[in-house]
């Protein structure tokens, strides 16, 4: 991500490009890097690009919740006085723009989830590493996506620094319950935003079945498949997720 990252108030985000407005909302252990592929091709395709550091590991431990990370986006939305956005999340990021759409129906265009958690429950838990030995958080890295060299030496160490910070651990935690605790289930069918829902066929963290539960609750939704991918999507397929996404925006008018 060779942006600026902007600093106003408190909010932090990178911003690229003119246009409707794609706010991308990244998971509990993936950085901004994670989205490079869609923060060079939507601004060249007349979208502007717009991706807040979320508060994970800096909001109050009691604070620390699903619905108060929905709540600072729907706040970072009014602070850049956006009229309407597309919001886009992969892993908690999927669960966090699910709950800002509930919450904020009028201001969204479209939702786009991808390896999302919000209805299965071991997505948070097993997935999110114990302290440990570095083999071990490794293999854990290795296991998001379905070709492991996408787990580069950086993604693991940095992985391997937050479980070993003890703050940033109890707070991974307690994002992780929060998520369990906050099932959307019973939210989904009342939901009308246009979604796209792009899988890893292959995601070991939030398998396909919860993809087809998703297309299935949501009731204005379309599921696309990539195959030989895990959980992260746009960073192991970006110009598959790009092309499937950018015919899809096409297609519905956003």
């Amino acid at each position: 991500m060779k942006e600026e990252i902007k600093s106003e108030g408190k909010f932090s985000y990178v911003e690229k490009g003119e246009g409707t407005p794609i706010i991308i909302l990244h998971g509990l252990m993936g950085g901004l890097s994670n989205f490079d592929g869609v923060a060079n091709f939507f601004p060249e395709n007349g979208y502007k690009v717009v991706i807040p550091e979320l508060p994970l590991y800096t909001m109050p431990l009691l604070k620390t919740s699903v619905s108060n990370f929905a709540k600072y986006i729907g706040e970072f939305i009014e602070f850049k006085n956006y009229k309407e956005v597309i919001l886009l999340g992969n892993s908690l990021g999927g669960h966090i723009a699910l709950l800002t759409t509930k919450l904020y129906p009028k201001k969204m265009k479209g939702l786009v989830i991808t390896g999302s958690s919000g209805l299965y429950e071991s997505a948070m838990g097993e997935s999110y590493p114990k302290r440990g030995d570095y083999d071990y958080i490794k293999q854990k890295a290795e296991n998001v996506f379905y070709d492991p060299a996408v787990a580069t030496k950086e993604i693991v160490d940095d992985v391997y620094a937050t479980v070993n910070n003890r703050n940033k651990l109890v707070k991974t935690l307690a994002i992780a319950k929060s998520a369990i605790r906050h099932n959307m289930a019973k939210d989904l069918p009342k939901m009308q935003t246009p979604t796209c829902i792009i899988w890893g066929k292959q995601d070991n963290v939030t398998p396909p079945e919860v993809a087809e539960d998703f297309n299935k609750l949501l009731p204005n939704s379309d599921l696309y498949w990539i195959d030989k991918c895990g959980h992260a999507a746009m960073m192991e397929h970006p110009d598959e997720f790009n092309k499937l996404l950018h015919e899809w925006l096409k297609e519905k008018e956003l």
